[in-house]
């Protein structure tokens, strides 16, 4: 026996100093490894294949018996917005195809967690969330004011967020009752009453905008906030309690009431965000336009830019901090392979949504780049606020 267990070492320590002289690749030596195997079939493998994975060899035994990660396993997508909001639409079409490109094939559910504009969302991924990858979020891109401005209610680093990715970028836009007496931006800024817009919060484009407008263009809102999301913001508006939103273009031309809206004539854009005209509103002019008109000093349009950086993450698709690499690069690739999926472009289509979709590694990159501010357009940025 000791001496049967004497020739086995001889054989394992051939192996490695053989391998070792004739190659540093580990397919070689696992090819010379079976060589031996082969000659000697003496009852010994069980223990040669312990020996050979104790000096480090990768055999396929080895990786067989390690499950993906996710396997087995359940991702939340915490929506900070209401049951179907875009927001929320978006995660559910989400949900229902990005676990097939992850190894494992986990099981994703939505949770809506509304309130705050969607700060509750924020906080719970960020705190609450494990560094394990099972914990994502929706939330409004913009709510980077709120870190900006100290706000006590924060409890998350906007820059340290996981970006995995996002559908689509975000341009906004203002519709207004056609029912009111302001027609352009003009009569806005020549009322004698400001027109009422709806919001659920300062971090919202329902917010911001309006407030923007009248920073930049000298046109007066009156901004009621306290709406749980947008769609109780349209409600108000069919009710008479306010007469304006602004929101993303793509969810004003996505679903009903707006399809219905725009058909009766129950509404008319005022403005737009984007730096050219949408295809979709030919005659409304952009913010960069209004600005040129009313001849907005620079100092105003750094702020503008600012301001409307969250345009661009669009629909983020973000996740807790300090996840491992390697599992954001999973995630991120899933999240790439998505995007391209026949039966994931087939739903987008039916809804009628547009698909931009902007990589994780770009949004880790704007999320950090939006969020250091000189402390200048950080005091302007409290003006316009607010606070």
């Amino acid at each position: 026996m000791i001496e049967k267990f004497s020739e086995l070492c001889e054989l394992c320590a051939s192996v490695v100093s053989t391998s070792s002289q004739e190659t540093q690749n580990n397919q070689r030596r696992k090819e010379y490894f079976m060589f031996k195997l082969r000659k000697r079939r003496n009852g010994w493998l069980p223990a040669i294949l312990l020996i050979a994975l104790c000096l480090g060899l990768d055999f396929p035994v080895a990786a067989q018996s390690q499950e993906p990660f996710y396997q087995g396993k359940t991702i939340r997508i915490v929506v900070g917005l209401p049951a179907g909001d875009v927001y929320d639409i978006w995660a559910r079409i989400l949900a229902n195809h990005m676990g097939r490109h992850i190894p494992g094939k986990p099981n994703i559910i939505v949770q809506n967690m509304t309130g705050a504009a969607t700060m509750i969302t924020a906080n719970h991924v960020y705190t609450v969330g494990k560094p394990d990858g099972l914990t994502f979020g929706m939330i409004i891109p913009s709510i980077y004011f709120d870190q900006l401005l100290s706000r006590k209610e924060v409890q998350f680093d906007y820059s340290k967020f996981t970006w995995i990715g996002s559908t689509v970028k975000g341009e906004q836009q203002m519709y207004m009752r056609a029912d009111s007496p302001y027609r352009t931006v003009e009569d806005v800024r020549k009322a004698s009453t400001p027109p009422k817009c709806g919001s659920t919060g300062t971090g919202s484009p329902s917010y911001y905008l309006p407030r923007l407008m009248e920073e930049v263009l000298g046109a007066k809102f009156n901004v009621v906030t306290g709406y749980q999301g947008g769609q109780d913001i349209d409600l108000a508006v069919e009710r008479g309690e306010v007469v304006c939103r602004a929101f993303t273009i793509e969810a004003f031309f996505a679903r009903e009431p707006f399809h219905t809206w725009r058909k009766t004539g129950f509404v008319r854009n005022l403005m737009q965000t984007g730096r050219k005209r949408d295809e979709k509103l030919p005659n409304v002019p952009t913010i960069h336009e209004l600005m040129d008109q009313y001849k907005t000093p620079e100092s105003g349009r750094r702020l503008a830019t600012v301001v409307l950086g969250g345009d661009a993450l669009g629909r983020p698709l973000l996740a807790s901090p300090g996840i491992p690499p390697d599992r954001v690069k999973v995630l991120r690739a899933a999240f790439a392979k998505t995007m391209t999926d026949p039966e994931f472009l087939a739903e987008v289509k039916k809804v009628k949504y547009e698909l931009d979709p902007t990589p994780g590694e770009e949004l880790e990159t704007l999320a950090k780049e939006i969020i250091a501010q000189p402390p200048e357009i950080v005091e302007r940025l409290r003006n316009l606020l607010g606070k």
